[in-house]
């Protein structure tokens, strides 16, 4: 196949990507749904300051930002047992039009003005039922549609495209906050999954390649945990990843009432802030392919201090333009992490058991980030947004330290094989 001029200059590692069709298809789809997510990184907080009573704004913040993921854990095991013999495609279609119809119907309530905080984040936690098999099903797909040397190069565009619209996603909402109403911002949000669902749900069956007739997805919770326990790579990536989502949730809370109440200033500042850090994972993300060289565990904890290390200066009151910095810097650190976690994942799990077991990561990690997104509301509003930054770092930092000492206590010795050879070990295990 020939290929265009512009895909020609990309990387010699991710050129053969384009040789699929169906990849080529996907791309452009998952990329509008994360345009919408990035976009909703300052819109749902935004619109819940908006709509929440007076003195009230930091809990709300809090049970929106929590509604727009956490519900996920729940739906993972509630509806497990019916979706985990779906195709993966028809999960992520399935993930995508839920979204689509209830994050649709903010701007509808919004509009007739009937949009209640409770309402809102019923909508919001409604939407985000299927997110852990809708994930699940978006890297399932991508491993049983490419071959497993392209597993990474793949999972590094696609997280690099959730990275890139945290740049252009906040940046945009700012600008249209400031001419239209934020409910009418999570409306958009609602249109680009539905552009997903339409695409994925066209895409027909051969999408998911010979794999397509294995058992997909039939293994039970005792079967998934099995194959996790049998491998401490990922039982240890998985721990750390979910105290490290922990420590961050607070940010999401603490951040945009750091903007509206230290700093006296609006979304357009919120919006530099997210950006920022998007371009930083964007770079870093794009790097992973020479993570592959170096040790997974040292290499995780790095990435895990780092992004501590990056808070801690918003509890210093230094000037804005240096915690806007940090902030970047802290992208670049952690960009890698989402693209290496997942291949492991995909290379480590037989093949028949993979859209159950990434479900179960995912259901797992859910739990995390918004858990400690519903604590930083209270916390914000007891010690105020520049002292729950600092802490999440210090946290963090806390978190990459216990788990060195650990690691040099000979409790975790498997971890620290290279990536390559991790990956490597795993794939033949599985077949792959």
């Amino acid at each position: 196949m020939t290929l265009p001029p512009g895909i020609r200059l990309l990387p010699q590692t991710y050129r053969p990507l384009f040789a699929h069709r169906d990849f080529r298809r996907l791309l452009p789809a998952l990329a509008a749904s994360d345009l919408g997510d990035g976009m909703s990184m300052v819109t749902v907080a935004w619109l819940a300051v908006q709509i929440a009573p007076p003195d009230q704004s930091g809990p709300v913040v809090g049970a929106a930002i929590a509604a727009y993921a956490l519900p996920g854990a729940a739906g993972s095991l509630l509806f497990g047992r019916w979706l985990r013999r779906l195709p993966s495609r028809r999960l992520l279609a399935a993930d995508s039009l839920v979204r689509a119809l209830l994050l649709g119907c903010v701007p509808v309530a919004w509009a007739t003005g009937v949009l209640h905080p409770i309402l809102y984040v019923v909508l919001l936690a409604g939407s985000s039922m299927l997110h852990a098999w809708g994930s699940a099903g978006k890297y399932a797909l991508l491993a049983r549609m490419l071959p497993p040397e392209q597993r990474l190069a793949a999972n590094t565009l696609v997280s690099s495209s959730s990275s890139a619209s945290v740049v252009v996603g906040p940046a945009f909402a700012g600008f249209l906050a400031t001419v239209v109403s934020p409910a009418w911002i999570v409306g958009l949000d609602a249109v680009s999954f539905a552009i997903l669902a339409a695409q994925v749900g066209g895409m027909g069956s051969t999408a998911e390649g010979a794999a397509a007739a294995e058992p997909i997805g039939t293994c039970r919770s005792e079967a998934c945990l099995h194959v996790l326990r049998r491998q401490p790579e990922l039982l240890g990536v998985l721990a750390l990843t979910w105290f490290f989502n922990f420590s961050y949730g607070p940010v999401e809370v603490a951040l945009p009432l750091h903007v509206t109440g230290d700093l006296h200033s609006g979304a357009s500042l919120l919006g530099l802030y997210w950006t920022l850090f998007g371009v930083g994972a964007v770079l870093g993300a794009l790097t992973v392919g020479t993570l592959r060289r170096l040790p997974l565990w040292p290499v995780t904890l790095g990435i895990v201090a780092g992004w501590g290390l990056a808070l801690v200066p918003f509890g210093l009151r230094v000037p804005t333009s240096v915690s806007v910095t940090c902030f970047a810097v802290g992208g670049v650190i952690y960009g890698p992490f989402t693209a290496l976690s997942f291949t492991l994942f995909q290379d480590g799990t037989p093949a028949a058991w993979l859209t159950t077991v990434l479900a179960a990561r995912s259901a797992a990690l859910l739990t995390a980030a918004p858990t400690g997104t519903a604590l930083g509301g209270p916390l914000t509003a007891a010690i105020g947004p520049r002292q729950v930054l600092a802490a999440s770092g210090i946290a963090t930092i806390t978190l990459a330290l216990v788990a060195a000492a650990i690691r040099a206590r000979g409790k975790s010795p498997a971890l620290a094989r290279p990536v390559a050879r991790a990956t490597r070990d795993a794939g033949s295990r599985s077949g792959g």
